[in-house]
């Protein structure tokens, strides 16, 4: 006997991981396979805990409801402060999903022997491929929820496991719309770092292989060129920024870091892993101004295997910032891939400040290399994509605003020594 699958597509079960704060749905029961019926119903689903009953309809809406309570036939009503109602149109995913909460927490469910009951929705209604739908204990507009379409293609019950993924509240506050956007844009294009004699601010982003520093340099070029760019190795942000980019698993020592942050090794330079630059060398700049020196530092890591790092990596990227804290160069640590690390991330960007896997991971890495909270933060880079994204050229932005930040307490801190 074949195996029951999921009608939900990866997308919507992204989508409705999210909502439910979860890392993952198992399907309990599907009516096409199991019927159309409240015993079939029950014999799936009865006291699997969490459940979330999913039904499609012909005009292309996915809706249905979660109650964190068990399944017991008890004929009573069930108060669950946790229920509700939700739906989206599998034809516009791009959109945030309805959600609708009950009026009366008292009465959120009923357990009887029909199918999924929330009184104002009833689905496998007199053991049919329907739906009941009575806006009332839950107050909805019956063409946002289905579409006035009762008659059911499908109707699938999941168990809801790994719930607590996102926190009650984001714990850094981000505006995600195109206003914000145009803020962060109009703020780095206007951006001056205050020192007449100088073009361009140096950042240097150190990391290993594969964590995305040439992504990000591309996708900020993306976000400015207003399109999905793979131009490697560009300025970003006109010409107020540049950045040198140094795998610290290809061998980079900390005499070659010392010598990048003096300025003493010029842009492209191939960094020998068995040793380093000598001061003999052509590519040696033994005079080095301020404009070839480097004025903030971003450690780059893969935020998805922040865990797998080796102890002599930490070590070393630690070694870095103790010397860069010497130099009075500012840190950041930039965290790619959060879409990777936590599913709810993938689902909805909106809420990489409620994941708690990505708040651990950012005290980890915090912990590790021994810079404050403040100075970690998440990104999404494009890799994939063939379109923007407003989430994600929002967290892009906001990141490169620290940067300049970090960039102008270096100058800041210059202007002081000279006084």
């Amino acid at each position: 006997m074949s195996a029951v699958t999921s009608r939900l597509s990866k997308q919507q079960e992204m989508k409705l991981c999210s909502m439910l704060s979860c890392s993952r749905l198992s399907l309990l029961f599907k009516a096409s396979v199991h019927g159309y019926t409240g015993a079939a119903f029950h014999q799936k689903c009865d006291n699997q805990g969490p459940t979330v009953t999913v039904a499609h309809n012909i005009s292309g809406y996915i809706f249905g409801a979660y109650t964190s309570k068990n399944y017991a036939q008890t004929g009573q009503n069930i108060a669950d402060a946790n229920a509700f109602l939700f739906s989206f149109n599998e034809r516009e995913m791009k959109k945030d999903p309805l959600r609708v909460v009950c009026g009366d927490a008292q009465c959120s469910i009923h357990d009887g022997a029909t199918g999924p009951h929330f009184h104002s929705l009833v689905f496998l209604h007199n053991d049919t491929a329907t739906v009941e739908s009575d806006p009332g204990t839950y107050n909805f507009d019956p063409l946002e929820m289905h579409g006035n379409d009762l008659q059911l293609i499908e109707c699938e019950v999941y168990r809801v496991e790994g719930t607590g993924l996102l926190m009650e509240k984001p714990w850094r506050s981000v505006p995600w719309n195109f206003e914000r956007k145009k803020t962060l844009m109009d703020m780095i294009t206007g951006w001056k770092h205050g020192v007449s004699s100088l073009k361009q601010a140096r950042v240097l982003l150190v990391g290993p292989v594969g964590v995305g520093k040439s992504s990000f340099f591309n996708s900020i070029n993306s976000v400015f060129k207003g399109y999905v760019s793979s131009q490697a190795n560009t300025g970003c942000a006109g010409t107020s920024l540049t950045t040198q980019v140094a795998g610290a698993s290809a061998g980079l020592d900390i005499d070659d870091f010392t010598s990048i942050l003096r300025g003493h090794i010029q842009d492209k330079y191939q960094f020998n892993p068995s040793m380093p630059l000598q001061t003999e060398s052509p590519s040696f700049c033994k005079e080095p101004g301020l404009k070839d020196k480097v004025h903030t530092v971003v450690y780059v890591l893969d935020s998805s295997k922040v865990k797998l790092l080796s102890d002599k990596m930490i070590e070393k990227l630690a070694a870095f910032r103790r010397k860069a804290n010497q130099m009075g160069v500012p840190q950041l640590v930039l965290l790619t891939k959060v879409d990777e690390a936590c599913p709810s991330v993938a689902a909805d960007l909106k809420t990489v400040y409620q994941s708690h896997s990505i708040y651990k991971t950012m005290q980890k890495v915090s912990t590790n290399l021994g810079v404050t909270l403040s100075a970690v933060v998440p990104v999404k880079n494009y890799s994939q994509d063939l379109e923007l994204d407003i989430q994600t050229d929002i967290l892009l932005l906001n990141v490169l605003i620290q940067m300049l930040r970090a960039t102008e307490g270096f100058f800041d801190d210059l202007y002081h020594e000279q006084e």
